[in-house]
């Protein structure tokens, strides 16, 4: 169980460090993050309830993954840059 948090909480970081290498495709893909932040949460649930736990890790980690790039994306330096 201590594995599987450490896994997730290394999500932290390699989503900053998408967000920081795909700054061209950040705004075009926001209505794609949104349906993997909804997608990612039903696999959450859904997977968890069905009993695959390591499935639902992975749509966690996929969660807050698509989480940062979603609100990178809401940068105002970043919208300034494309306008």
């Amino acid at each position: 169980m201590l594995i599987e948090i450490i896994i997730l909480l290394l999500a932290i970081p390699t989503g900053f460090l998408i967000a920081a290498l795909t700054k061209d495709e950040l705004i075009q893909g926001r209505k794609w993050f949104k349906i993997l932040i909804l997608a990612s949460i039903l696999g959450v649930f859904g997977f968890w309830i069905y009993g695959f736990p390591y499935i639902s890790w992975t749509c966690g980690f996929i969660l807050i993954v698509s989480l940062i790039s979603l609100i990178k994306s809401e940068d105002k330096i970043l919208k300034k840059r494309k306008l």
